[in-house]
């Protein structure tokens, strides 16, 4: 508790507390459909779940293709914008998809919104990084989580009364959260794309910007990539676990949307009451072994599932799932805003937004077809063994020797963009 208050005493600009509020309402909204969508789609359609998940495949192999145009186009026209009209747009289609009756009409939807969803995550992620300095963004990303999670504390037990009587009441309450967000920082926020960098003889030099699209000095950072595929096989185990798991335990347990909707709550409970401790204590160490950490903790919740048969068996398997969560996310959201340079914060977090888009792409399909193919627990045990392997991987990225610069060059031109390790030492210190 004490370092929960020393985080609320942090001055933080007042942008950062628009969208800490922001994300509670947002989120609040949301939160009351997207754990029951699965369960959802499936009764509607009559579809078996590989065909359902395919829809979550779809959303997420377009946020894909939309994560390369977002990340040029926050560096290039900036954030606000981008991150309200990604709102408005994934509001009105919550709004529609109380209307789709038919496999096409969700697909289309799915498109929309996997188009818009990538722009306010990476504006909102980019913007961060341009409020707040390097030795707060750990906390400032954590007290962020904190403002989602308390809107999924919320959410999901409200939305599972909510959708047992009327799915459509759950819809419009998602569209209006995501719609009021929006108005905060279309009225409320500014442009916060820096436009001029350091002070070289008395002057200030814009920043140098590449083409259009300039990914290839992302590209060039092998370290950075080999971070991005690694993470990505551990973001398979949570979008196994928070895609399926509804849908599982409802067809094989008859647990119903009501019961269910307090695992994710416990989930968004977890991160409200301990991420800001856990914090404090993760950032003490280099990243890549904390990561690793965290991905155990991943594997291990996911395998548990194949082992459960009632409500508290499920809601373990969460809890495990949620001290993963505290470890890995605001370590690896950290980790690549100190490895970014100024001027390409958008693109790194366009490719790091890549790893849930990958992940749910592939996640979900994944766990349809060892259910429909082997059994439901194999579901379970596919996640697992994935989560094993990001384990292995962060363990050898930690051993292996640190790039001096990142997609090559002299050490003395890296030093602006000093290896992620630094960032954390420095907040210790």
């Amino acid at each position: 508790m004490q370092s929960l208050r020393r985080a609320f005493r942090t001055p933080y600009p007042p942008q950062f507390w628009l969208m800490f509020v922001g994300m509670f309402i947002s989120t609040l909204g949301a939160s009351m459909i997207w754990p029951f969508l699965m369960i959802y789609i499936s009764e509607r359609l009559q579809l078996p779940l590989t065909s359902a998940a395919g829809l979550i495949t779809l959303n997420a192999a377009v946020g894909l293709g939309a994560s390369f145009l977002a990340g040029p186009i926050v560096d290039y026209l900036g954030r606000k914008w981008v991150m309200v009209i990604s709102l408005m747009v994934n509001g009105m289609g919550y709004v529609l998809m109380r209307q789709a009756h038919t496999y096409p009409a969700f697909a289309g939807l799915m498109v929309l919104q996997g188009f818009f969803n990538p722009l306010y995550r990476i504006g909102a992620d980019a913007m961060m990084a341009d409020l707040i300095p390097a030795e707060q963004r750990a906390e400032a990303y954590s007290m962020l989580r904190l403002s989602n999670n308390l809107g999924v504390a919320i959410g999901p037990a409200v939305g599972g009364f909510i959708a047992s009587v009327s799915y459509e009441m759950a819809f419009l309450c998602a569209a209006a959260g995501m719609s009021l967000y929006g108005l905060l920082i279309a009225l409320r926020a500014r442009e916060t794309l820096p436009r001029r960098q350091g002070m070289r003889s008395g002057a200030v030099s814009p920043i140098p910007r590449e083409r259009f699209g300039g990914y290839g000095r992302v590209l060039r950072d092998r370290p950075f990539l080999a971070f991005t595929m690694t993470f990505t096989l551990t973001q398979i185990c949570a979008a196994m676990l928070w895609v399926l798991l509804s849908v599982y335990t409802k067809q094989n347990f008859g647990l119903p949307e009501s019961r269910y909707g307090w695992i994710p709550t416990t989930n968004a409970l977890m991160v409200v009451l301990f991420q800001i401790p856990v914090t404090w204590v993760t950032k003490r160490f280099p990243p890549l072994p904390v990561l690793a950490v965290g991905s155990l903790f991943y594997a291990s919740a996911v395998t548990s599932v194949a082992w459960g048969r009632n409500f508290w068996a499920f809601w373990l398997s969460m809890v495990v799932m949620t001290i993963g969560e505290l470890i890995l996310i605001p370590t690896s959201t950290t980790y690549v805003a100190g490895r970014a340079p100024e001027d390409m914060r958008g693109r790194y977090m366009s490719i790091y937004g890549l790893t849930w888009g990958l992940a749910s792409g592939i996640g979900p399909v994944l766990g349809g077809l060892l259910n429909d193919h082997l059994g439901p627990r194999y579901i379970w045990y596919g996640g697992g063994a994935v989560g094993l392997v990001s384990v292995v991987l962060f363990l050898a990225l930690s051993r292996a020797r640190p790039s001096a610069v990142p997609g090559g060059g002299s050490p003395e031109a890296a030093q602006p963009q000093a290896e992620p390790e630094t960032a954390f030492e420095h907040e210790v210190r």
